[in-house]
């Protein structure tokens, strides 16, 4: 019987590799199944030295003297607290491109924006209720914007204070935007009542102000075709160009006329 001294715990699936210096010695391995195996914390492991250690060990029993282990353990990834109790209607937005389509790609659905930052103990506070009044909404889109990520974009927006909420609903585009906090939890509320409704209207979603969109296109944080108007300025500067360059030619034609 050899003993191993144990100075360290298991978490989830995990195995001991067990090796001896000895060369030519082969190395072997034993697997916990329990994944709370707690008990063996600064306890020791004991095994025999005999086949029954492992079926594939030969029917020599090896030299354990002396014996080293390397223990392999892993650990679950914590879940940030506003990723935590999402809905399938709740969208952490990516990028400015993003927020400008998911506005656009909205039609006539409610959209609240909300701005957080991982530091801010109000939107901590904050988020299970959000959850909540998202899952009791299911129509309405819910899209977060992390404080701290996207900067720029947040500067853009005019936004200072946190937590911050935006709504917007369709052709009106920005209906209301506010800071609350669990106290003032009712303003939200009373929004969502308000511009939640059921309505049908037949012209595109708005999104953002044009003011805004020509401020995150100049930072380059979106396409400037995303810009109403950028494209008709586009095709009127190459139009401009294509006739100067035709006038060029005609006067040059007109010249050579003349000189002839």
């Amino acid at each position: 019987m050899s003993c191993l001294p144990a100075a360290f715990s298991v978490s989830g699936s995990s195995s001991l590799i067990v090796s001896n210096r000895e060369k030519g010695s082969s190395t072997r391995g034993l697997q916990f199944r329990n994944p709370n195996l707690k008990e063996i914390w600064g306890n020791t492991l004991d095994f025999p030295d005999q086949r029954g250690f492992a079926s594939n060990w030969s029917n020599k029993a090896p030299n354990f003297d002396p014996v080293y282990a390397q223990g392999a353990i892993s650990f679950p990834k914590a879940q940030k607290w506003w990723e935590k109790s999402l809905q399938p209607n709740v969208t952490e937005i990516e990028s400015a491109q993003e927020l400008v389509e998911c506005l656009r790609n909205a039609g006539d659905r409610l959209v609240v924006l909300n701005f957080f930052s991982p530091g801010c103990g109000g939107c901590r506070a904050l988020h299970p209720k959000i959850c909540q009044l998202a899952e009791s909404n299911p129509s309405t889109i819910f899209l977060t914007v992390n404080f701290e990520e996207h900067m720029p974009m947040c500067y853009a927006l005019h936004v200072h204070v946190l937590p911050f909420f935006r709504f917007y609903r369709g052709a009106d585009g920005k209906v209301c935007s506010f800071s609350c906090t669990n106290a003032t939890i009712k303003k939200f509320k009373d929004a969502l009542a308000k511009y939640g409704t059921e309505r049908c209207s037949l012209a595109p979603a708005k999104g953002l102000e044009e003011k805004e969109l020509v401020a995150l296109a100049s930072m380059g944080l979106i396409s400037k075709d995303l810009v109403p108007g950028e494209k008709e300025k586009v095709r009127e500067t190459v139009g401009a160009a294509k006739s100067a360059s035709c006038s060029t030619v005609e006067l040059k034609e007109g010249n050579a006329m003349v000189a002839a």
